[in-house]
């Protein structure tokens, strides 16, 4: 994303910064390779040599929801078995040498690591090659009294998305042999126009549920006055 001045279309003697998309290839490994503190990219997703209807180029978008924390600083002795917490991505040429990006012998002598993350990164190209992607997620949890007796789930979200990315035409899920679709002209309770609409006559093991009703929400706080 960049910010390009342009004259404002209602006001010609000032200036807008207007954002733009800019496409960009990542050809080599260290292009492609993001650093834990640093800038990634607002979109970045793998593209193969084929093209959907619309003429882009069929893909996957990698999108991140959470970072780990700190690493260890790289001037610490034992670092380098643990290197690869250096990057919150990293994407590497596949190599059969290359299956993972640490060892369990890394634990036990951390000071001369079987596997070295950091040495996978050494800018080949990854232009039309089979490719790996190193994501690293997590997040800090510290206990608090509310994880008593159940951890919060809310706002602990870890993990990444990998999206289809032009790779289809259109919505896949349109084409979903379950789907349902009416329009406000009809009538949904019909069996001929939405067909959930019939599960209870038609499925044995479906509960009977009563009709939705809403009647509002009591309010369940009580006030309480203390007097002295």
């Amino acid at each position: 994303m960049v910010f390009e001045n342009v004259q404002a279309p209602w006001s010609p003697e000032h200036q807008i910064e207007r954002p733009r998309l800019v496409k960009q290839v990542l050809d080599r490994e260290d292009k492609a390779a993001f650093r834990l503190n640093s800038e990634m990219p607002r979109y970045i997703y793998f593209a193969a040599n084929s093209e959907n209807k619309w003429g882009h180029e069929r893909g996957y978008r990698i999108q991140m929801i959470s970072f780990p924390g700190d690493h260890l600083p790289e001037t610490s002795t034992m670092e380098r078995a643990f290197s690869w917490g250096r990057y919150k991505l990293a994407v590497t040429k596949r190599k059969e040498e290359e299956p993972t990006s640490s060892s369990i012998y890394n634990q036990n002598d951390p000071w001369t690591p079987t596997v070295a993350f950091a040495d996978f990164i050494n800018n080949e190209t990854i232009v039309n090659e089979d490719l790996v992607a190193w994501i690293t997620t997590g997040f800090l949890h510290i206990p608090h009294a509310e994880d008593i007796p159940n951890t919060v789930t809310v706002g602990n979200t870890v993990g990444f998305f990998l999206r289809p990315y032009n790779y289809y035409d259109e919505d896949p899920s349109i084409f979903s042999p379950d789907s349902v679709f009416f329009t406000s002209k009809q009538d949904s309770r019909s069996c001929e126009v939405n067909p959930i609409a019939c599960l209870s006559k038609v499925a044995s093991c479906l509960p009977n549920i009563p009709p939705f009703t809403y009647n509002g929400f009591q309010n369940p706080t009580r006030l309480w006055g203390v007097r002295r």
